[in-house]
């Protein structure tokens, strides 16, 4: 198996192009591969493909438009009013049913034609909105079926899993790519580049996320590796070292 090379599900947003520098530090060889899926604005593809050539990385875009037309989602129907919070027993109308699934799955068969077994993906289950598709047991579940399904040996990267957007925008600094994060990407639901709109989930998010860390980095405080518990595992807990960006 190739480890040289590491294919990054892209949608230029804070979190996929923090990892697209973090596959860059990590692998020789980055291919980029953004998806068109519906969404309500397009202007995020195009602002990946900037970024990704910016980064020096092989850039594709595929159009999977019919992901948006399966399910009720207000990413992708504009008749569908945002929600502005979580509701109480489910996740918000922002989740696009089997969206993730789908962009592995494609991402993985387009990167076995490339000679690629490494995936990377920015999701993470720690400041999140309650998607399924983004929890760590998902993603283990799927890189297990992908394997399955194409008897090859797959490693899906989630770099991001166990960051809060606080340490997220830490790991940005530490890849030397903030201010390039900050004003050059759009994870914006309103299509807003940069700092974005400010109310949508999103942008609150965002911003929350940005604040702590600039505070933290203010008072001179920096990340650090420590060991931290993961979810229980056939009844046992588990713990593990990464380079978690917390804060002395």
């Amino acid at each position: 198996m190739n480890n040289d090379k590491v294919l990054v599900v892209f949608s230029g947003g804070q979190d996929s192009t923090t990892c697209l520098y973090w596959a860059k530090a990590h692998f020789k060889e980055v291919y980029a591969l953004a998806f068109i899926y519906g969404q309500k604005h397009v202007l995020e593809v195009e602002l990946a493909e900037k970024i990704a050539k910016k980064a020096g990385v092989h850039f594709d875009k595929m159009d999977v438009s019919f992901i948006g037309s399966l399910g009720k989602n207000s990413l992708t129907d504009t008749s569908l009013e945002m929600d502005q919070e979580k509701p109480a027993n489910s996740f918000p109308n922002t989740f696009v049913p089997g969206r993730n699934m789908f962009f592995l799955s494609i991402a993985a068969v387009y990167a076995r034609e490339r000679g690629i077994f490494h995936l990377v993906t920015g999701v993470s289950q720690t400041d999140f909105s309650g998607y399924p598709d983004c929890r760590d047991s998902f993603i283990k579940s799927l890189n297990v079926t992908l394997n399955l399904a194409m008897d090859e040996q797959f490693v899906i990267h989630t770099p991001l899993m166990w960051l809060d957007k606080c340490q997220t925008w830490a790991l940005s600094d530490e890849l030397g790519v903030l201010d390039l994060v900050r004003h050059e990407t759009l994870t914006c639901y309103n299509g807003i580049a940069g700092d974005g709109c400010g109310h949508c989930p999103s942008c609150k998010l965002r911003k929350h996320g940005l604040d702590a860390y600039l505070k933290l980095k203010a008072a001179g405080k920096t990340p650090f590796e420590v060991r931290i518990k993961r979810p229980a595992q056939n009844g046992r807990i588990l713990y593990s070292f990464i380079i978690y960006y917390g804060f002395k």
